[in-house]
């Protein structure tokens, strides 16, 4: 009876054991906590996301307390690693040591690079490198973001043809000191992947007093042609206050033009080359069928046409009614017209006679 009241009681608190567990924030551990440029350290976590991608750096001007203050500028970037974790939301990783660009005190920073936020620090000591204090807060009205940050808006038909992608941040801060903050200025940011975000500043006009909250919307802009996954950060008081993660899709329009172009242009050269072969060709041809025969024949020696060969052997003054004689001693001699009554010719038996004359009335 015993055991199973022990069992029923372990059933009951292994949900709120593992809800527990689930709820711890990831943890880094470093196998030394200082180490000179050129050598290296081993990263170890647990507790992050399965199969995620992890980003490791080495940032300056630090604490875990107050997270990485200024953003990733204040980290050796050129001499991060990254890394996936296993099935269980744990790695390890080698990282080289290399000096941030700002001095210490410096962390081990790991962050998420996709996916939802999540990021954890180790204390860590460059051997040899800078450290001078943190730079304090300063005193009077504090902001801080109460609700997660959103990016609203869409593209359009402009973007799909390669004009910058647009949005708007727009987040919740609250005013957790004990002065009014009037017209603060923040800090957005954009980064492509694993790189340093690019900071612009931008003012948002009004008055937060002292325990009220306000809803900041700040214009958002990538360049032109920009594709791929982009990182939101908001930044005050040299502090990374929120980071949310932008998915941009291609340009497609960009691509169609460029196959458009590929396919026209060649089509468009070909029609011209065909119209001026066409204007050159009919010229040579009414050419060539310009000529006649007859100047053919004389241009070219020991051709004659038929036709003027047959006038050659025609005779040119012969008239319609002389005939030759069909005897062959007049051959080639013509014969005058006769009258039948004048000069007959007569036919004996035994040869042609003379003619006889007719003599007229006395």
């Amino acid at each position: 009876m015993r055991i199973a009241a022990l069992l029923a009681v372990l059933a009951l608190l292994s949900p709120v054991v593992s809800a527990s567990a689930a709820d711890d924030p990831p943890t880094v551990k470093l196998s030394k906590s200082q180490a000179g440029t050129g050598g290296s350290i081993t990263v170890t976590g647990s507790g992050w996301r399965p199969r995620t991608l992890l980003m490791i750096l080495i940032c300056g001007q630090s604490v875990p307390s107050t997270g990485v203050t200024g953003g990733t500028n204040s980290c050796a970037n050129a001499d991060g690693r990254a890394v996936t974790t296993d099935s269980e939301g744990r790695f390890s990783r080698k990282l080289p040591v290399a000096e941030p660009p700002v001095p210490c005190p410096c962390v081990v920073h790991v962050a998420t690079v996709t996916g939802a936020k999540a990021e954890a620090d180790a204390i860590f000591q460059v051997a040899g490198h800078a450290v001078e204090p943190l730079p304090a807060e300063p005193a009077g009205g504090r902001l801080s973001v109460l609700t997660d940050t959103r990016l609203d808006g869409s593209g359009s038909l402009l973007t799909w043809f390669g004009a910058p992608p647009a949005r708007t941040l727009v987040f919740t801060v609250g005013n957790v000191g004990t002065s009014p903050v009037k017209n603060p200025v923040f800090q957005v940011g954009t980064s492509h992947g694993v790189f340093a975000p690019q900071w612009e500043e931008q003012q948002w006009r009004g008055t937060i007093q002292p325990g009220r909250k306000a809803r900041i919307e700040l214009p958002v802009e990538l360049a032109a042609g920009a594709h791929g996954d982009y990182t939101v950060s908001l930044k005050y008081g040299g502090k990374v206050m929120a980071e949310q993660p932008w998915g941009v899709g291609r340009p497609w329009g960009v691509t169609l033009f460029w196959i458009l172009v590929c396919l026209v242009v060649p089509a468009a050269v070909f029609r011209v080359g065909m119209a001026v072969v066409d204007r050159i060709r009919p010229r040579q041809t009414a050419r060539r069928r310009g000529l006649r025969l007859p100047e053919v024949a004389l241009r070219l020696p020991g051709l004659r046409p038929r036709e003027e060969a047959r006038h050659a052997a025609s005779p040119s003054s012969a008239l319609p009614w002389f005939t030759p004689d069909n005897d062959p001693g007049t051959a080639g001699r013509l014969s005058a017209p006769h009258d039948d009554d004048s000069a007959t010719s007569r036919t004996t038996p035994t040869g042609p006679t003379t003619p006889t004359t007719r003599k007229g009335p006395p």
